[in-house]
C-alpha cells in the first residue's frame, strides 16, 4: 500500500492549551471521530459496555449492531475491501473477542486494512481465570500485524492512532487494541496528536533504482514475458499504473484470485485468471513464461501447484511491499521491496527509457497465446439433470447489474464461478475470502461493502452452505437500511467437497448433502427465513425466470433482496488442476481429461 495512505488518514488539530480530561471510554470514542471513522461495527458486552455509553451520544460515529462479533469482523473487511478505508470491528472480552478471531485471520491473509477494539476484564483479573477472560492478544499475535493490550487511559489515544497507522501502511492488515475495563472507566488527559512511537516499523515504499533498471533490463529481453498480478496491486490502489506499464510493454497480464478486476478484464492483454481453477491461456502462459514479473503477488499454491515444477523455464522479477513474501516460495531473480504504486511508475519509465518507448517484439508468444484463446473458450456445459446452469445465473448477475457493482462471494464452487463469469473492469468490485477461504463471508462482507459504498449496488453471491453460516446478519441489513442483494446458489450440497468427492473419492458423497434445495424437503427454507429476516425474498427453479429475478432486486432498494437459485448439484467448477500436480498437468489434460470436453456453451 502506498505511504500516502497513512496522510489519507485525517489529521487531527494539535493540542490545545485547554487539555480535557476524559474517561478511557470517552477517549476511545474521541479518538475515533479525530480519525476520520464514519462506521463501526460491534456487538456490546461488560468488558466493552463502557466504550458504548459515550458512543450513544456521539455524532459521528455510526455504530451498526450486528447479531455475531465474526459478522462484525467481515462486515470491517468488506467496508475496507470495498473502499479502501480502514474498518473498525468492536466486541466484548472472551468469546466476543474471540468470535472475531476467523475475520481477524482472514484479513491477515488477504491484507485487509482492519482495526479490531476488544474489551478486557479488569487488570487485577488479568490471569486469574476470569469470567469472560480470554488472552486475546496473546490468541491474535500470529494473525495480526500488531496486537496491542492498554491497560491505562492516558495510552488510549496513541494505540488507536498506532493501529491505525499500522493497518493501513506497508502490507495492510489487522490490528487489535484490547483494552481492559479499569482503563476505559479510569480518567486521563486526553492528548491529541498522540506521540507514535513504533521502533523498528518502517515499511520500505521506495525501490533501489538498481534494481528498477535491472528488471526492466529483463523485461526487454524476454521473449515470453507474462505480468503476474496479485491483490496486492489493488491494495496499492496501482490499477492505472499496471496498465500503463502493460501497454508500455505488451506483455499479457493475469489476474489471481485477489487480483480480478486490478486489470480490465476487457482489455486484450488480458489472459484471464490463473490457478487450480484458472484459464487455460493464463495457467499455460505462466507455465510457459520465461520471465514472470510477479506484481503484489505470493506464488500462493493455488496458483502454482506444485511449486518445484511451476514455470520451470522462468526468470523471477518479484515485487512486494513485504520482503518476508520475496523469494518465500520462488527465489527472485531480480527481488524489488517497495510500494507497487511507485514502483510501476518507476519501471515503466525504466523500460521506455530503456527501448526508446519500443515495445519488445513478442508477436511469436501472442501467437501462441491467442492459439489457446481461440482453442479454450471459457465455457461450461448445460446441466442434465433438468436443474438450472449455476454458471448461467451467475453470469447473468453479472451482465444486468455492470462492472460498477460490488460482488462479495462465499467460499466454494459458486466462488469460482463468480470470479470466473462476471466480467470485472475495476478494482474494488470483487471481495472475496482468498487466502483462508472462510465459508460465511459474503454476507457481512457485502453488508460492510454497502455501508462504504452506499450508492453501488452490492450483491452477495453465496452458497446454500455458507450462508447458513451469517444469514443473522440479514437482520442487521433489514433494521439499518443496507439493502444488499444476495443470490443463494443453491445446489442443495456442499458444493467444491462434493466435486472433489466426485472426482477423487469415487463419487462417494459423505456428508455433503444439505438438503436445502432439491426435492420436496427443504431445511430451512430459505425463502420463509429471508421473510422472517424482513427481506424480498424470491425462489427461482428455471432459467426462464432468471432475468425478472435479478432485475427486481435491482429496483428493489427498501430492503435486503435474497433470491433463491436452485441449481445442479452436477455442475463442476472446470477447468481444474489437482491439488499437488504440476500445472503442465493442463497440457497433458487438455488432450486427455472429459474435463476440457466440457468447455462450451
Amino acid at each position: 500500500m502506498s505511504a500516502d495512505t497513512a496522510a489519507a488518514i485525517p489529521r487531527p488539530p494539535a493540542r490545545t492549551a485547554s487539555t480535557p480530561v476524559l474517561t478511557g471510554a470517552e477517549a476511545v470514542v474521541r479518538s475515533l471521530d479525530l480519525l476520520g471513522v464514519t462506521d463501526v461495527f460491534g456487538l456490546p458486552g461488560g468488558a466493552i459496555m463502557p466504550v458504548y455509553d459515550p458512543l450513544m451520544d456521539d455524532e459521528s460515529v455510526r455504530h451498526i449492531l450486528v447479531r455475531h462479533e465474526q459478522g462484525a469482523g467481515h462486515a470491517a473487511e468488506g467496508y475496507a475491501a470495498a473502499s479502501g478505508r480502514v474498518g473498525v470491528a468492536i466486541a466484548t472480552s472472551g468469546p466476543g473477542a474471540t468470535n472475531l478471531v476467523t475475520a481477524i485471520a482472514d484479513a491477515y491473509m488477504d491484507s485487509v486494512p482492519i482495526v479490531c477494539i476488544t474489551g478486557q476484564v479488569f487488570s487485577t483479573l488479568m490471569g486469574t481465570d476470569a469470567f469472560q477472560e480470554a488472552d486475546i492478544v496473546g490468541i491474535t499475535m500470529p494473525i495480526t500485524k500488531h496486537s496491542f493490550l492498554v491497560k491505562r487511559p492516558e495510552d488510549i489515544p496513541g494505540a488507536l492512532a498506532a493501529a491505525f497507522e499500522i493497518a493501513s501502511t506497508g502490507r495492510p492488515g489487522p490490528v487489535l487494541v484490547d483494552i481492559t475495563k479499569d482503563a476505559q472507566q479510569a480518567e486521563a488527559p486526553f492528548v491529541w496528536p498522540p506521540q507514535i512511537d513504533l521502533p523498528g516499523y518502517r515499511p520500505v515504499t521506495k525501490a533501489h533504482g538498481k534494481q528498477i533498471q535491472a528488471a526492466a533490463q529483463l523485461i526487454a529481453e524476454a521473449k515470453k514475458p507474462v505480468l503476474y498480478v496479485g491483490g496486492g496491486v489493488i491494495r496499492a490502489r496501482a490499477s492505472e499504473e499496471l496498465r500503463s506499464l502493460a501497454e508500455t510493454t505488451g506483455a499479457p497480464v493475469v489476474t489471481t484470485l485477489m487480483a480480478r478486476g486490478a486489470f480490465p478484464d476487457s482489455h486484450p492483454q488480458h489472459l484471464g485468471m490463473p490457478g487450480m481453477h484458472g484459464t487455460v491461456p493464463a495457467v499455460l502462459a505462466l507455465q510457459e513464461a520465461d520471465l514472470l514479473v510477479a506484481l503484489g503477488s505470493r506464488f500462493d499454491d493455488r496458483v502454482t501447484g506444485k511449486a518445484a515444477l511451476f514455470a520451470p523455464n522462468a526468470k523471477v522479477v518479484h515485487v512486494d511491499i513485504d520482503p518476508a513474501e520475496i523469494s518465500k516460495i520462488r527465489t527472485a531473480d531480480v527481488p524489488i521491496v517497495g510500494d507497487l504504486k511507485d514502483v510501476l511508475v518507476d519501471l515503466d519509465a525504466a523500460f521506455r527509457a530503456l527501448s526508446d518507448g519500443a515495445a519488445p517484439d513478442i508477436a511469436e508468444w501472442w501467437s501462441f497465446l491467442d492459439g489457446l484463446r481461440d482453442e479454450f473458450p471459457l465455457g461450461y456445459s448445460q446441466p442434465t439433470d433438468g436443474l438450472m446452469s449455476p454458471q448461467y445465473v451467475i453470469k447473468r448477475i453479472g451482465e444486468l447489474t455492470g462492472p460498477e457493482g460490488i460482488y462479495a462471494a462465499g467460499v466454494g464452487q459458486h466462488q469460482m464461478w463468480a470470479a470466473q463469469f462476471i466480467k470485472y473492469e475495476r478494482p474494488n468490485a470483487w471481495l472475496n475470502s482468498g487466502g483462508a477461504g472462510t465459508m460465511g463471508y459474503s454476507v457481512p462482507a457485502a453488508m460492510g461493502a454497502k455501508v462504504a459504498e452506499p450508492d453501488r449496488v452490492v450483491w452477495a453471491i453465496d452458497g446454500d452452505g455458507c450462508f447458513q453460516m451469517t444469514n443473522q446478519e440479514l437482520a442487521t441489513c433489514a433494521i439499518n437500511n443496507i439493502p444488499i442483494k444476495v443470490a443463494i446458489i443453491n445446489n442443495s450440497s456442499l458444493g467444491m467437497v462434493r466435486q472433489w468427492q466426485t472426482l477423487f473419492y469415487e463419487g462417494r458423497h459423505s456428508n455433503t448433502d444439505l438438503n436445502t434445495g432439491h426435492g420436496t424437503v427443504r431445511i430451512p427454507d430459505f425463502v420463509k427465513l429471508a421473510e422472517a429476516y424482513g427481506c424480498l425474498a424470491i425462489r427461482v427453479e428455471k432459467e426462464e425466470d432468471v432475468d425478472a429475478a435479478i432485475q427486481t432486486a435491482l429496483e428493489t432498494n427498501d430492503r435486503p433482496v435474497v433470491i433463491d437459485f436452485v441449481v445442479s448439484a452436477d455442475a463442476m467448477v472446470w477447468p481444474m488442476v489437482p491439488q499437488g500436480v504440476s500445472n503442465s498437468y493442463v497440457q497433458y489434460a487438455r488432450d486427455h481429461s472429459p474435463a476440457f470436453d466440457e468447455q462450451e456453451d
